[in-house]
């Protein structure tokens, strides 16, 4: 597997814009930094995570992750390309003979469907067993990425609660026992409050800052990048599954060709001239 740039590059450049907006709008990094908003969105995110899912699903994420920043390429006429030449070799000398060509399979999908197609002579059973590990492959796809969507959910909640949380904290502190026991007029500064004020509703949506930010630059779109990677792995098994129907069926392997080539884009068919 290769590395994906893209996400590594659509995140750092995510970061680099944010920041080219917050200084070119006279404003200072170091004001958008703070470590107690942080974990508030974070840890809150992470807690609420885990109140809708169990430990286990969690601490599965890191393979998640790790398939975020991996690159894989599905060739599809690469894996039509092989079930046309096992299609050629079934059609000659029968599926049993595809038995020793098992071993020269890379695909575990692929190998484990003409086992089943060597093994079970009702089609309609051999679908089912196939349908079947399709959909037990979306199933696991599709829970690393409702993680994420709903981590995308939660953040800009609790980015909202931390700044509630803060403008509750600053209120009090503005206009608390402070007033009632200094009344002294030397020594309640106004100017010197509302500059605090300011100053404390600026640390307050901080938290909203970060929720907005993790939720739309981080979880949002890594669940739909694992979207995006499921569909196409499942492409290749439907093709795959239809390869597999075909030779059990004893189709020609120009049909065979022909039918699984429906799958890929017009495009990217190879010109027939």
């Amino acid at each position: 597997m290769k590395i994906d740039l893209s996400t590594a590059v659509g995140l750092v450049a995510g970061i680099i814009i944010i920041s080219i907006g917050i200084v070119g709008n006279s404003g200072e990094l170091y004001w958008f930094v703070n470590g107690i908003s942080l974990l508030v969105v974070l840890g809150g995110t992470l807690s609420a995570t885990l109140v809708n899912y169990s430990m286990k699903s969690l601490l599965g994420l890191y393979p998640v992750l790790k398939n975020v920043f991996t690159h894989e390429s599905y060739e599809y006429q690469s894996v039509i390309e092989e079930i046309v030449k096992k299609a050629k070799i079934a059609r000659k000398s029968g599926v049993v003979s595809l038995e020793k060509e098992l071993n020269t399979i890379d695909d575990n999908f692929l190998r484990n469907g003409i086992e089943l197609a060597i093994n079970e002579r009702d089609s309609k059973r051999l679908r089912t067993f196939l349908a079947l590990e399709i959909d037990n492959i979306e199933r696991r796809h599709a829970s690393g990425q409702e993680i994420f969507f709903y981590m995308g959910a939660y953040a800009p909640a609790f980015g909202m609660l931390g700044t509630i949380m803060g403008l509750i904290i600053m209120m009090e502190n503005f206009g608390g026992a402070q007033i009632g026991t200094q009344i002294d007029a030397i020594n309640f500064n106004i100017a010197e409050k509302f500059a605090g004020l300011l100053q404390g509703m600026g640390l307050a949506l901080i938290t909203t800052f970060y929720g907005v930010l993790l939720s739309n630059l981080v979880f949002l779109p890594i669940g739909g990048k694992l979207k995006r990677k499921s569909q196409d792995e499942i492409m290749v098994r439907n093709i795959i599954v239809e390869g597999i129907m075909s030779i059990h069926a004893k189709e020609h392997p120009i049909l065979i060709h022909e039918k699984l080539m429906t799958f890929v884009q017009e495009s990217k068919r190879p010109n027939k001239d």
